[in-house]
């Protein structure tokens, strides 16, 4: 089912709503509140009920939300009821730390295939995923790969962008400090960890 007229940041709150049920679920509780939601992550119970309510009635009045089925509604919301697979561009530092990341399996992601243009590189295994040649990609989707990650220095992240979306990647998680410029059906995700750095001083002491 797809939703209409969703707030951006209200579908960027879900995993983390997701990743919280999960938390609770291992910690053993069967039921969570909006209150217990918001003690946990710091958001208003009153911005998760709002959040939850685009999206149809999930809990009972008093009572709750049964994690079990909050998990399993929070992944079909998100279409993580299925496998999706992710392509890597860029296989230095950064793209083998992604490599190595344990945490996709979780919400049923997998990278499970990485590029790159070092020759040095090509043909070696990294966390199990054998390096492929950049100038291979196309066809990614009949390989069912629709996500993409981005890994390279800007001035080669619009060249991997335009390759990735030509393979049919739909959606772009862009680890580079380049703005990707990309057709409307393709979702990108800017990920700057300098800028996201340089925001945290402001709220220090002076």
């Amino acid at each position: 089912m797809r939703y209409h007229k969703i707030p951006d940041e209200a579908i960027r709150r879900l995993p983390v709503y997701l990743r919280c049920v999960f938390l609770l679920s291992g910690k053993g509780h069967q039921e969570v509140s909006s209150d217990t939601l918001s003690e946990f992550l710091g958001i208003k119970s009153w911005q998760i009920r709002k959040d939850f309510s685009y999206f149809g009635d999930f809990g009972r009045p008093g009572v709750g939300y049964d994690t079990a089925k909050l998990q399993k509604q929070l992944s079909r919301i998100l279409r993580l009821d299925r496998v999706h697979k992710a392509a890597l561009v860029g296989v230095g530092n950064l793209g083998s730390a992604i490599l190595a990341f344990r945490g996709f399996s979780r919400y049923n992601l997998k990278i499970d295939a990485a590029f790159d243009s070092d020759p040095h590189k090509i043909g070696k295994k990294r966390s199990g995923v054998i390096v492929e040649n950049v100038s291979t990609i196309d066809s990614l989707n009949k390989r069912g790969i629709d996500l993409g990650i981005i890994a390279v220095p800007e001035e080669a992240a619009q060249k991997a962008a335009e390759d990735l979306i030509k393979g049919g990647v739909r959606g772009i998680l862009n680890f580079s400090s380049q703005h990707i410029v990309a057709p409307k059906k393709v979702k990108i995700r800017n990920i700057d960890i300098a800028m996201d750095l340089a925001s945290l001083p402001y709220y220090m002491p002076a």
